[in-house]
């Protein structure tokens, strides 16, 4: 799928999203017992199939060449998994004496917390002619990395939000991610040569079932009479959001860039979209779980759902500038590695 595909799918996404919260549909439709009932299909089947979805898709061959760069992946999965939810937690204490939504504060707090998405990335990357290979082994491994040190995040920062026991929330989280995702490693040893023939549309799979998610957690929260989403704290964070995106970029661009550093411009690139990015199809879920059967999950998830589609749109636009950047680097490095010429007397 190329870009400019991708970006209007995830906005399409996100469309959707924002009109069932303007429109706040029929609430009965994703409480616990409606029609759809979302606390088996959602909790256990969607979740389930998505994981397993991604463990069909995965390309685990694609990742060896990109596995010796120890130091580009250590750099990667700190910011993204360390650092970020880190400076996040400061930041929002500033915020914490504002007026905005403590519950979308709360949930910019996940969206620190969350893993690298396995795509967008990797898209960007490649879009950009960066390292791909290490952008899509640092975007696979911080994916499984999530599955553990993300839940631990969220109890680590929101701990108190949770009504969920500890025990409960990893026991679910291995039977709905983890043995999922090995499962559809294991099945597409067997039908490999299948899915490379017939290329199985997986990203449009993920999406739909991913949209169920979605539409089932605004409802559950649109059933609350009580919901309270002022205007004023949803184009705050919006703006937060993007800022932070930007500052992180540029954070990510000046450690890589140093004079000291040994990356090259095409790690550069990878390092600034793998340690920025965050992902909605893994976070989702792992919301759902963390915090199931929580009031406020919806308003929580309201950043992530916003974040994830403008990494997208941001990372697009910077792309003619950043290949521009790399090209000129990438020269002008070839330039100094080449001997000079004896001077003729």
């Amino acid at each position: 799928m190329g870009l400019l595909e991708r970006l209007r799918k995830e906005w399409f996404i996100l469309g959707i999203v924002l009109v069932i919260a303007v429109a706040r549909l029929e609430p009965g439709v994703g409480v616990k017992g409606g029609p759809l009932k979302p606390e088996i299909t959602i909790t256990y089947i969607a979740v389930s199939a998505i994981f397993f979805n991604s463990g069909l898709s995965l390309k685990t061959e694609e990742l060896t060449s990109a596995l010796m760069h120890v130091k580009l992946h250590l750099f990667v999965q700190i910011f993204t998994l360390v650092f970020f939810p880190t400076a996040i937690w400061v930041f929002l204490q500033l915020l914490s004496i504002t007026p905005i939504n403590e519950w979308l504060l709360k949930g910019l707090q996940t969206v620190g917390c969350m893993p690298p998405p396995v795509s967008s990335a990797v898209i960007l990357t490649k879009a950009v002619g960066g390292n791909e290979a290490a952008a899509i082994f640092n975007s696979a491994f911080g994916s499984f990395l999530g599955i553990v040190i993300t839940p631990l995040l969220l109890l680590l920062f929101l701990g108190s939000s949770s009504s969920v026991p500890f025990t409960s929330i990893f026991s679910q989280l291995f039977m709905t991610v983890v043995v999922p995702l090995i499962i559809g490693q294991i099945v597409r040893r067997y039908i490999k040569d299948w899915l490379e023939r017939k290329k199985p549309p997986f990203g449009a799979i993920s999406s739909c079932v991913l949209l169920m998610i979605i539409y089932t957690t605004f409802c559950d929260t649109f059933a609350n009479p009580n919901i309270d989403l002022d205007k004023f704290s949803l184009i705050i964070i919006v703006f937060i959001i993007f800022s932070v995106q930007m500052s992180f970029m540029f954070l990510t661009f000046l450690f890589s860039t140093r004079n000291n550093s040994t990356f090259t411009p095409a790690d550069t690139v990878a390092i600034i979209f793998c340690s920025t990015h965050k992902s909605l199809t893994l976070g989702i879920p792992m919301l759902k779980i963390v915090f199931s059967g929580y009031e406020h999950l919806s308003l929580i998830s309201v950043p992530l759902l916003i974040y994830h589609p403008a990494q997208i749109l941001l990372g697009s636009l910077l792309v003619p500038t950043i290949k521009s950047w790399m090209v000129s680097r990438q020269k002008a490095l070839k330039l100094t590695r080449q001997p000079k010429a004896p001077v003729k007397v």
